[in-house]
């Protein structure tokens, strides 16, 4: 894993850079295992709902496994495969029994590893999942569940990783990637071991094209829009936007305002991201 830079032979290769994909053993993923990406260009019901998407290169989305739910049943690691869909690899996992599944690789795992997922006590090694109150504190885990039994959801994009804190009561405490600190029930599961692909926020895409085949579209000032069309709109020639703040097409605030809306699970939080700002307390 890692990142190459070209000889700058043209405007968009100078400020450009690629993955290497030197972690790569399969240039082709299991058919039986892919499905059509269906896009839908940031549309409800015709309305754009999220703007600057559309078009983009054809993908198939790999049917992951989250929940890692064959305990006590080994596999073994056939290929490390890339993803369109997501900066991490993927794993291709065949178990004892025949069956074969993809999962998110950690760094590390590579092909001929043995891996296992279990409700009990196992060997502490990259790939293996367990629930939290069975994993050693202060080791890394990533593709954490919320809820027992519904799969992992937190941790899992590209070189993230998690820290397991404490286990008390019926919680463990976890500091995830952005430095929040928050209690998780113990019984969830875990992978350890930290997302494979760490360098992928160090690729510069370079040129406009690249980023049109993942999908993404231009994105227009609001300043250079007609009145009709943004609030930030109108006006003669270079000119400020004339608001207190800035606003979004929709006419809300878009600077400076919690987006975040108040979760039954916020009572589980010990301490706000980056801020290490412990909930109710006075500073």
């Amino acid at each position: 894993m890692g990142v190459i830079r070209y000889k700058p032979t043209s405007a968009g290769r100078r400020i450009s850079s690629v993955d290497d994909f030197a972690d790569i053993t399969a240039s082709k993923p299991s058919r039986k295992l892919t499905i059509k990406k269906k896009k839908f260009s940031g549309r409800t019901n015709g309305k754009i709902t999220v703007r600057h998407r559309g078009g983009g290169a054809r993908q198939r989305i790999r049917l992951l496994d989250s929940h890692r739910d064959k305990y006590e049943i080994p596999a073994v690691v056939a290929t490390i495969e890339y993803d369109p869909n997501r900066g991490a690899r993927l794993a291709l996992l065949h178990y004892a029994d025949g069956d074969k599944r993809y999962i998110i690789a950690p760094m590390g795992l590579v092909v001929g590893s043995k891996v296992v997922s279990s409700q009990s006590k196992g060997e502490i090694q990259t790939g293996n999942r367990f629930a939290l109150q069975h994993i050693p504190i202060g080791m890394q885990v990533y593709d954490i569940e919320l809820q027992a039994g519904k799969g992992a959801q937190m941790v899992r994009g590209a070189g993230t990783t998690a820290q397991l804190m404490a286990v008390e009561g019926s919680f463990a405490t976890v500091r995830l990637p952005s430095g929040e600190v928050r209690m998780v029930p113990k019984e969830c599961m875990a992978t350890l071991g930290q997302v494979s692909n760490p360098d992928r926020r160090l690729i510069r895409w370079g040129k406009a094209g690249r980023t049109r085949h993942r999908g993404i579209r231009p994105t227009v000032r609001g300043k250079a829009m007609n009145p009709v069309d943004h609030p930030h709109g109108g006006g003669e020639g270079r000119n400020s936007i004339g608001l207190k703040c800035p606003k979004t097409p929709a006419g809300k605030p878009a600077l400076g305002v919690k987006t975040r809306r108040k979760q039954a699970s916020d009572r589980l939080i010990v301490a706000r991201r980056k801020r290490g700002r412990f909930v109710g307390s006075s500073t």
